[in-house]
């Protein structure tokens, strides 16, 4: 049998826990995330009529990636992350009352958020490397 028919054969291998967690993480981060996005800009401390709400529409996007284990999603998500980060210390700086505390809140997630994507990255590549070398030495053997 050759290589790529056994590859096709064998059953998917099941994420381990570290990639489970820090995959969980990040989707309880993205969640809260856009509710807090949503909760600030419709009903909290709306700016206008509630249409910088759209501001969670790329955050949504990036729901279906985390949830189907997509490397190129935890990676555009991690660099998208620092634009809400951005805007979490300028309204933190710039708002009071309210909007400044939902800003730190803003602050918070995106640093979760963007740890728990680099902890899933990090160990999904160190990872790979791993199993690529295990079916290298074990493709030398045969």
């Amino acid at each position: 049998m050759t290589s790529s028919a056994t590859q096709h054969t064998q059953p998917p291998m099941l994420p381990d826990r570290l990639t489970r967690r820090s995959r969980t993480a990040a989707l309880v981060g993205l969640v809260l995330l856009i509710a807090l996005g949503l909760a600030w800009e419709l009903w909290l401390a709306p700016i206008g009529r509630g249409t910088l709400a759209v501001k969670v529409l790329p955050l949504v996007l990036c729901l279906a990636g985390l949830l189907r284990h997509r490397m190129v999603t935890f990676r555009w998500l991690a660099l998208l992350l620092w634009l809400y980060f951005l805007e979490g210390v300028v309204r933190a700086t710039t708002e009071s009352g309210v909007s400044q505390a939902l800003a730190v809140g803003e602050i918070l997630l995106t640093l979760w958020l963007f740890a728990a994507c680099t902890v899933y990255i990090r160990h999904r590549l160190k990872n790979g490397a791993r199993l690529r070398a295990e079916a290298a030495s074990a493709g030398e053997a045969a």
